[in-house]
């Protein structure tokens, strides 16, 4: 968030509010899909229910895309955190030197890879939720170490920067891109009356944070804000290692839980019932997501990616079109209007922000 602010300039922080706005909006609209037939239970059931196999295989795609990038941006955290706190470490395998950022990718998918072989995350599950909090500790201790005379809080000028705004939003979108497990959460609550409460009350303390993160951050570092803003912290702080070692330890709570939907998929796609085969395909995979890590020089790049391209078609377009499909005969002019408003905001940011981002990769390389 403050990388995302320091980008766009202090008005990307009301095209982070819009953001919000649109992304519960749109969460909406698939409750409202969900509710036109009871059999729906899945985000890849709606897409079904609108465009048949198609629509079913799309959405499939899409939502474990983004699940996989989101896992190798998560690889991408833990070398670049590891690094900051352990600097010139390095290794040989076979005569290839494995140094730096690198060296800790490859350290951590190898401690990762045996949660992925379990057959059962429930451990881990509740483990994950256990850090619920944990967003809120950082933003206590970013707090606390900004308030100390080294670093301090400073008047930052820059209002909008309209290079880096595609990058910002598609930040943005990524943070609020939890589209793809709404239906199931809904499906499961047992006053689904309340969901639309429940859903704004979240976006609004997530929306709370984001934008006190921002502020926070980009007034302590300016435009010389890192992707994570924690690689800003001084290292020899002791609140800042304390904060480090979170963000650390963060992923690899997650990593399994967030690649398994991507297994299972997989698995089922390849009738893969042996339990070898299955070793088998899920080291592969998380092997593949730490090649791509290693590969892609900066965390920021992968998010804006993931953001604009995935996160933005799963989050804002497909939730409208969809709507509009199951419901065509049904809506009022208005409405349709302002759904077209937002599917274009949405195809805007995706080429736009997977333009900029490509184009990043590609020149840093």
């Amino acid at each position: 968030m403050p990388y995302a602010v320091a980008k766009g300039g202090w008005l990307s922080l009301a095209a982070l509010v819009i953001t919000a706005v649109i992304c519960v909006y749109t969460a909406l609209l698939l409750v409202h899909c969900m509710q036109s037939n009871s059999l729906i239970k899945t985000y890849p059931d709606i897409g079904q229910l609108a465009f048949g196999n198609r629509g079913r295989i799309l959405i499939a795609l899409l939502i474990n895309a983004e699940l996989y990038f989101i896992v190798v941006g998560m690889l991408i955290i833990e070398g670049d955190n590891i690094d900051t706190l352990f600097p010139n470490v390095e290794f040989y395998i076979a005569n290839l030197k494995i140094r730096g950022k690198q060296a800790f990718i490859f350290l951590t998918t190898l401690l990762v890879l045996p949660t992925t072989w379990a057959r059962s995350l429930s451990f881990i599950s509740y483990l994950s939720a256990g850090f619920t909090l944990i967003p809120f500790m950082i933003l206590a201790i970013i707090v606390w170490v900004g308030a100390s005379d080294d670093i301090g809080f400073h008047e930052n000028r820059q209002v909008i920067n309209w290079n880096g705004f595609p990058t910002s939003l598609g930040i943005f979108i990524f943070s609020y891109a939890c589209h793809s497990v709404i239906p199931i959460v809904y499906s499961s609550m047992n006053d689904t009356s309340k969901y639309s409460m429940v859903l704004i009350t979240a976006f609004g303390v997530s929306t709370i944070l984001n934008v006190s993160l921002g502020v926070i951050g980009y007034m302590m570092f300016g435009v010389g804000t890192k992707s994570m803003v924690t690689l800003n912290l001084p290292s020899n702080y002791f609140n800042s290692k304390i904060v480090i070692w979170i963000v650390i330890v963060f992923p690899l709570v997650k990593y399994a839980l967030l690649l398994m939907p991507v297994i299972n998929a997989l698995e089922e796609k390849l009738t893969i019932t042996g339990r070898f085969k299955s070793i088998l395909l899920r080291t592969t995979l998380v092997i593949s997501t730490a090649i791509i890590a290693m590969a892609v020089p900066f965390f920021e790049y992968i998010i804006t990616l993931t953001g604009s391209l995935l996160s933005c078609v799963a989050a804002i377009i497909v939730p409208c079109i969809c709507y509009l499909k199951i419901f065509k005969s049904a809506r009022a002019g208005m409405e349709v209007l302002v759904i077209t408003c937002i599917i274009v905001f949405g195809v805007v940011i995706a080429i736009t922000g997977t333009f900029v981002s490509t184009k990043s990769i590609i020149q840093d390389h």
